[in-house]
Parts: structure tokens; C-alpha cells; sequence
């Protein structure tokens, strides 16, 4: 491997700590901001910092927050009476890109996995639970991933919101838009028949 100055060598090893980056995406990375200006380089140095000082977690849903509460939350021409339980903050952004969703979030922060210690306790499902009994919520949407975890987490959240009164819903799961047959897995194909509708 290429011998690099030291402060460039850190950098590079800190750039693939990063999700998705490896040593040559990490190497163009670094030799890009070698060639940026300081300003530049202060610029990204401080919006990093920022993160990192100036955000939070909302305390109505759990979602990244900039105040006591996200703007999803904050927002009065949302339908507050529909939630939509998320994995992670991440999530939302897809349901949001559609733009059909009007309701609010609740971010569980993980999804229950035994195998890694992740149980009940380890999700901030009090705070769902709490927050049925507070509010109006007529419809809580389930929109965990379509894993293991995201379907053990749906079923046991389903259980434990039915009884409150609320409708529970699960997202539908199938085949995308443009896709081929032939490249679905058993388990997308069999969601796909499941949940199809009248034409």
C-alpha cells in the first residue's frame, strides 16, 4: 500500500470509518479536499461540528430535531391523528419523497433482534405506547424494513397497539416498478400475491 504523510494517512482512515467508503473512495475524498481551499475545508469541518452540537432528538417522535421537537411534529397541517413507526430516522426520507403520507412519525431507533441483544427494552417503545394513550391516533402505520428483524418488530408492535384501539396497519411489500419477475425472491414474490388488489 502507498505510504501517505501522516495527517493525510488519518484522514483517509477516518474517511473509511464512513458507510460505503473503502480505501480508494477515501483516498479521492482526501486528495479532493487537498485541493480545496482551507475555507472549504472549514467550512466542512464546521457543518460536521454542527451535527454534532446543534441537533437533537425530537421529543414527540424521536426523529432528528433541531428544536424541542422536528418539523414533521411542529407542523399543524400534518394529520397528527396517523403515525408512522420507522426504524430510523432515515427512513423517513423515502416515505416523505412520495409525498402521499400526510401524518406524523415515531422513530423506534432499531428494530428487535435477539441474536444481537436487541429486545424491548433496547426501542423506545414506551414512548409509542404513550403516546396512543396521550393523543388521538386513530391509524398507526408499521413501516419497519423487510427483514427478519423489521418483520418480528411489526407482528410484536401489532400486538401490543391492536388492543389500544387504534388501526394498525403494515406497509405493503412486492415487486418495484420496473423490475423483472425473474429477479424476486420467494419471500418478495409471496408479499407481492398477498397484497394484491382489485384492478
Amino acid at each position: 500500500m502507498a505510504e501517505f504523510a501522516a495527517p493525510l494517512a488519518r484522514l483517509i482512515q477516518e474517511c473509511k470509518r464512513l458507510p460505503g467508503i473503502g480505501q480508494k473512495s477515501a483516498q479521492r475524498i482526501v486528495f479532493h479536499l487537498l485541493r480545496g481551499s482551507r475555507e472549504d475545508a472549514e467550512n466542512l469541518a464546521q457543518a460536521i461540528l454542527d451535527i454534532k452540537d446543534k441537533l437533537g432528538i425530537c421529543q414527540e417522535c424521536n426523529n432528528i430535531s433541531d428544536g424541542e421537537t422536528c418539523l414533521y411534529c411542529r407542523d399543524p397541517h400534518r394529520d397528527h391523528s396517523q403515525l408512522c413507526v420507522v426504524e430510523e430516522p432515515h427512513n423517513i426520507l423515502p416515505i416523505e419523497t412520495t409525498h402521499t403520507f400526510r401524518g406524523v412519525y415515531y422513530v423506534l431507533h432499531g428494530a428487535l433482534s435477539p441474536l444481537r441483544g436487541i429486545g424491548p427494552e433496547q426501542l423506545r417503545i414506551k414512548g409509542l405506547i404513550d403516546r396512543v394513550h396521550r393523543d388521538e391516533i386513530s391509524e398507526i402505520i408499521l413501516a419497519t424494513n423487510p427483514t427478519v428483524e423489521g418483520e418480528a418488530t411489526a407482528v410484536y408492535l401489532s400486538r401490543l397497539l391492536k388492543p389500544l384501539g387504534p388501526r394498525v396497519t403494515r406497509i405493503a411489500m412486492g415487486i418495484p416498478v420496473g423490475s423483472d419477475l425473474e429477479f424476486a425472491d420467494e419471500v418478495t414474490m409471496s408479499r407481492s400475491l398477498e397484497n394484491r388488489r382489485e384492478m
